[in-house]
């Protein structure tokens, strides 16, 4: 799935991972959201994947958050690599977990769809959330200050709705009203971005295409049949 026009020789490939199955992904009891962990299906996922990614990393990037690093582990250990901990890499922390304290995923989505169509880029639902513009900043500023020096071959372990703002700034598309931010979510829903997906970035003359890897997606994805 190529989402920007296809240069022939790109100058750098950068290779962004969504992390395994989390217990908020299956439903569970909300937590807080540094600190959701990866159910047993997706560290099944990290080791399906660890076997499928490049051998040599140039550089591994990850969120400090518990499911991405727990994510990248075993193709750490595999490559004999160690990650760079950036924080901008975190998830968008968008409600806070003391507003859907003991609401497991059914409960938590009404909430959260009402929230989205909402479309107040500077709402903040509770202390401990950040607001869609925050979020968006965060982004921009690993493009800004991060993608520039990351070497060609770099794999980073994240999450589907950072690498979904990622993909769609990078088309130049706008995120800074409630409509963008409305639009931005039909968007994200509507990318191949399950757990354990796995998204190429091409750079060449300045330009980015993206595309996700269909086969290995498919082949983490096997998994949960």
């Amino acid at each position: 799935m190529n989402l920007l026009t296809p240069d022939p020789s790109p100058l750098r490939s950068l290779t962004f991972i969504r992390h395994g199955q989390s217990l908020a992904n299956a439903g569970g009891v909300t937590m807080p959201h540094h600190a959701i962990p990866l159910t047993p299906l997706g560290h099944r996922q990290a080791e399906r994947l660890a076997g499928l990614l490049p051998d040599a990393p140039a550089e591994v990037l990850v969120s400090p958050f518990e499911r991405a690093r727990d994510t990248a582990a075993p193709y750490l250990a595999r490559t004999g690599r160690s990650a760079r901990v950036v924080d901008l890499l975190r998830e968008f922390e968008s409600i806070d977990p003391a507003e859907l304290a003991g609401l497991t995923g059914e409960q938590r989505r009404p909430i959260t769809e009402a929230y989205w169509a909402d479309g107040q880029p500077d709402r903040r639902m509770g202390a401990q959330a950040e607001t869609f513009r925050e979020s968006v900043a965060r982004v921009e500023a690993f493009m800004a200050l991060e993608m520039p020096r990351m070497p060609d071959g770099s794999v980073v372990f994240g999450h589907g709705m950072w690498t979904a703002m990622l993909i769609w700034r990078l088309f130049g598309f706008r995120a800074d009203d409630g409509q963008a931010m409305v639009s931005f979510r039909r968007f994200q829903l509507a990318l191949p971005m399950p757990n354990g997906a796995v998204w190429h970035l091409h750079q060449a003359g300045g330009a980015w295409r993206c595309e996700v890897d269909e086969v290995l997606t498919r082949q983490v994805q096997a998994l949960a049949g």
